[in-house]
């Protein structure tokens, strides 16, 4: 899980109470174990905005090396700097492949990063944004210039609901879907999301004919 702390190693973040000893720099610094034995850390210009949802603890931070970096349960999901490696390759290969797609389904996508991606595409009609956790979807609105106009575009319809719920619960089919969702933490918001059973029963009969599913 990630972790806040000075660069003396006393935890605590913004904590004033945890004042590092004279001599020291006071340096914030976000720490993230990738697994046994590997961490990887980022110094802070600021932390933006930590909280807890319904279903995450959420955290935006402004990291010196990569710029604006949002955080879900302890994990690192995208950085301004570099985000759009992951979503123009999670995107664009499927929207070529087919030959004229109208509309879409994000699963997840709270940050808008994927949503802007697919409204480069002059084809596209409709885009659904379909993410269980307003709160995430709220501050990223407030706080990911980048994404400010996807989230303007009228072409783009943002629904607050489990993703698995939306679909079994419209009649609409898509040409494209798309899975922007954070790991599949056992218990997590997405962990049913990724099985097997979803897949063929619910997603599967919610594509139009020559259809196309896409995940991370």
């Amino acid at each position: 899980m990630g972790e806040l702390a000075y660069s003396n190693g006393i935890n605590g973040g913004n904590d004033k109470s945890h004042s590092p000893p004279n001599g020291y720099r006071k340096s914030c610094w976000y720490e993230e174990e990738i697994e046994e034995n590997l961490r990887w850390c980022f110094a802070l210009n600021s932390i933006l905005h930590t909280g807890a949802s319904q279903y995450q603890d959420i955290a935006l931070l402004d990291t010196k090396p990569f710029g604006k970096a949002l955080v879900l349960d302890g994990k690192l999901q995208s950085a301004e700097t570099d985000e759009f490696i992951y979503h123009e390759c999670l995107v664009h290969p499927a929207l070529l492949h087919h030959p004229m797609p109208k509309n879409v389904f994000i699963m997840g996508g709270g940050e808008g990063s994927t949503a802007r991606e697919l409204l480069r595409h002059k084809t596209i009609d409709k885009v659904v944004m379909c993410d269980i956790d307003e709160e995430v979807v709220e501050f990223c609105k407030s706080y990911l210039v980048v994404n400010k106009e996807a989230f303007h575009d009228s072409r783009l319809e943002v629904v607050i609901n489990d993703a698995r719920a939306e679909l079994e619960g419209k009649e609409e089919r898509y040409d494209i879907i798309v899975g922007d969702l954070a790991d599949p933490i056992e218990g997590g918001p997405c962990y049913k999301l990724y099985t097997k059973d979803f897949y063929e029963l619910s997603l599967k009969p919610k594509l139009k004919k020559g259809g196309i599913f896409v995940t991370q």
